[in-house]
């Protein structure tokens, strides 16, 4: 790996760390690039144009780690559980290939919540193709109202970050390694089953959840 890729990665993995240990909102650039072990200051700036570079940086990254798998899961796709599966288990595999101890699905979570992080999501759709292709066929196999199909995509996206960062902090915690092929697959098919659950208020579904998809 080459010097300058060798700092951008070592800046990209201790800003990650120190977001999920004290929030993105309370670590500045500096910090980020002195933990790093970088003697330049402006190491942030310098490398990725500053924080909001930094951060649609790590969270290309993310997702460029599970683009491949998703388009060679999605090529053999046939059933709601098999769209449901190439969503999520490219998520908890990409998790159990990082070395431990691991920050990823606890920023990611963190991200999707802060309000300076959440809206970049919403620029990196060239960098996850496969999903937006996934999510369309998953919906096309539904027969539910339009409002109740949005409204549980934006909990399955809630249930799949907030369960990882869950397992993932636990695993820290109590120095057991995290069964990343087991959440997977219990995560796809709990998912597929809240996707396919009867309605009981077709024309009442709750604003939260139609504001989040």
């Amino acid at each position: 790996m080459a010097r300058s890729d060798a700092a951008r990665t070592a800046l990209l993995d201790t800003a990650e760390r120190l977001f999920v240990e004290s929030g993105i909102s309370h670590v500045s650039d500096r910090k980020v690039a002195e933990a790093a072990g970088n003697t330049n200051h402006s190491a942030v700036g310098y490398y990725f144009g500053g924080r909001e570079g930094l951060l649609r940086a790590l969270l290309t990254r993310h997702l460029a780690a599970m683009e491949e798998p998703r388009r060679a899961m999605f090529a053999r796709s046939d059933s709601l559980l098999d769209d449901v599966r190439c969503l999520v288990v490219p998520v908890t595999d990409a998790l159990a290939e990082l070395p431990p101890p691991t920050w990823r699905a606890r920023f990611v979570s963190q991200a999707l919540h802060d309000p300076v992080t959440a809206p970049l999501w919403h620029g990196l759709e060239d960098a996850a193709p496969t999903a937006a292709l996934i999510i369309r066929s998953a919906v096309s196999r539904l027969d539910l109202p339009k409002a109740v199909v949005r409204g549980r995509a934006a909990l399955m996206s809630h249930v799949i970050t907030s369960a990882c960062a869950e397992m993932e902090e636990r695993a820290e915690r109590d120095g057991e390694e995290p069964k990343w092929q087991a959440a997977g697959d219990f995560l796809a098919d709990a998912i597929t089953g809240m996707l396919t659950a009867p309605v009981s208020r077709p024309s009442d579904v709750p604003s939260l959840a139609a504001e989040d998809a």
